[in-house]
């Protein structure tokens, strides 16, 4: 199993809206390494699913539930499918991340405008354990 992160502006597409369609297609990723990450999902690999822009926290957990097929605006990338899990009671912010001296090696805070990306399993606990 693998972990992994996506993360969305609010303001375009956000938890709430994810939570009213309970599964949806992640797509219109044009980053190479993003994909490349996309392509590596499995269904039932876990994510944590961020709010960029303004919010800047994690905010809720999804699941992978379709592994990489070609993206339906650009079949020249690829989408996964995600479904719902849960809401963190408590979003973390990007502020906690970077106060938190285990999550310094996070890929998120040395790539910044990934927008999708992988997060190692030990990373992933500590920031639901944050969340509750």
């Amino acid at each position: 199993m693998n972990y992994w992160m996506v993360k969305t502006e609010p303001n375009s597409y956000s938890w709430e809206d994810f939570v009213k369609k309970g599964e949806d297609v992640w797509d219109g990723v044009r980053n190479f390494q993003a994909r490349n990450f996309l392509r590596e999902m499995h269904i039932g690999d876990p994510v944590l699913f961020y709010h960029s822009g303004k919010d800047k926290a994690v905010v809720g957990v999804a699941e992978v539930s379709r592994e990489a097929f070609p993206d339906p605006k650009d079949e020249a990338w690829v989408a996964v499918g995600l479904k719902v899990k849960q809401a963190l009671d408590n979003p973390v912010s990007l502020e906690k991340i970077k106060s938190e001296d285990r999550l310094s090696a996070m890929l998120m805070l040395r790539q910044s405008r990934l927008s999708v990306m992988s997060v190692a399993k030990d990373e992933f606990n500590l920031i639901l354990a944050m969340g509750k």
